[in-house]
């Protein structure tokens, strides 16, 4: 089975930092997107950044310049990489990554971590 566990979320002061990390089995990075999301309460949830099967990586505008997203293909591990961080960055965050899998389709979600921000 596809499996994710994220890690790395807490308690930062607003313009601190934080790296979270995705752990990812059942699958290979070099095969498949792998994804960051966050829902803040009251909010609908939004992508963060994507990295590509061939390590391309994308961000909506609104995130572009104060987070990376990376990868490690002997960790089998994802990062998000984040910085200036603001009390609007408050949201449980979750990594995900779909395809196939021996013929099968999956789509697969962690449980999520925690970010919460401070002023």
């Amino acid at each position: 089975q596809v499996q994710l566990v994220e890690s790395g979320g807490g308690l930062v002061q607003a313009g601190g930092s934080l790296r979270l990390s995705c752990v990812v089995s059942g699958t290979s990075l070099s095969l498949n997107t792998v994804g960051w999301y966050r829902q803040a309460p009251g909010k609908q949830r939004e992508m963060v950044a994507q990295i590509s099967s061939t390590g391309s990586t994308n961000y909506p505008v609104s995130m572009k310049g104060r987070v990376t997203i990376s990868r490690d293909i002997l960790k089998n591990t994802v990062y998000l990489q984040m910085n200036t961080l603001k009390p609007e960055d408050t949201a449980v965050y979750y990594c995900n990554t779909n395809g196939v899998r021996f013929g099968r389709p999956f789509d697969s979600w962690g449980q999520g971590t925690q970010v919460t921000v401070s002023s």
